[in-house]
């Protein structure tokens, strides 16, 4: 296994288009839910434990050769919001290209093949790790480190927080990671039905509203 491969993968820089994607902050910065550091944690840590800890286990699934498409199949149905869906979707496919070029490999060959119009993007981020020799665990701590990260640089943009602070959140976040990612890993070794479903409706409802709104600075 490549702990350099690791920190290439989870890298904020590797040109997967999560850059574009706020992971629901944004609107809930326009709620008044994020207004601050301690918000900003309450948002994330709420995030890691409901949608990260679903898509963690989805990602460590993959390391443990689970179906790729029976994978997909699961992410659906753990995915309640249509946005959120085609989101996945549309994260998958920029996955894919980067993962393609990156950690070549017939796995993610297949899985383009079988899905053109692109796979979950937790599905396609687990075989790519496998593709780069990365087993369950450090999959899944790709995925939850995502999860908060994405929302803690776009509040960094959305309410110019001071960066040092949004930083200061994900350190003290860095146990949970770790828990989360532990678990799902565990979760993983079960078949595809035990995966945990975790839910957060309140993203699911305002990904809804956020799609519709004619002016955004995040696509999701």
């Amino acid at each position: 296994m490549s702990r350099a491969a690791l920190l290439v993968l989870a890298d904020g820089r590797f040109p997967a288009g999560g850059h574009a994607h706020s992971g629901g902050a944004e609107p809930a910065v326009a709620e008044g839910r994020i207004r601050d550091a301690d918000s900003l944690a309450a948002f994330c840590r709420g995030r890691l434990h409901t949608a990260g800890f679903t898509a963690a286990a989805l990602v460590a699934a993959a390391p443990h050769g689970l179906d790729p498409l029976a994978l997909d199949e699961a992410a659906d149905a753990r995915t309640p919001s249509p946005a959120l869906r085609a989101t996945a979707r549309k994260l998958g496919r920029q996955m894919m290209r980067a993962a393609r070029a990156t950690w070549p490999g017939p796995d993610l060959d297949a899985l383009a093949r079988a899905r053109p119009r692109g796979a979950h993007q937790p599905v396609v981020l687990g075989l790519t790790a496998r593709s780069a020799g990365l087993g369950p665990e450090d999959a899944a701590h790709c995925v939850a480190y995502e999860t908060v990260s994405g929302p803690a640089t776009a509040v960094v943009r959305l309410l110019s927080l001071d960066p040092f602070h949004a930083t200061a959140v994900l350190a003290r976040l860095a146990p949970e990671l770790d828990r989360v990612a532990e678990q799902a890993a565990e979760a993983a070794r079960q078949q595809i039905d035990a995966l945990p479903a975790a839910s957060a409706p309140l993203l699911d409802i305002t990904a809804e509203a956020h799609a519709a709104w004619p002016v955004r600075l995040f696509a999701s």
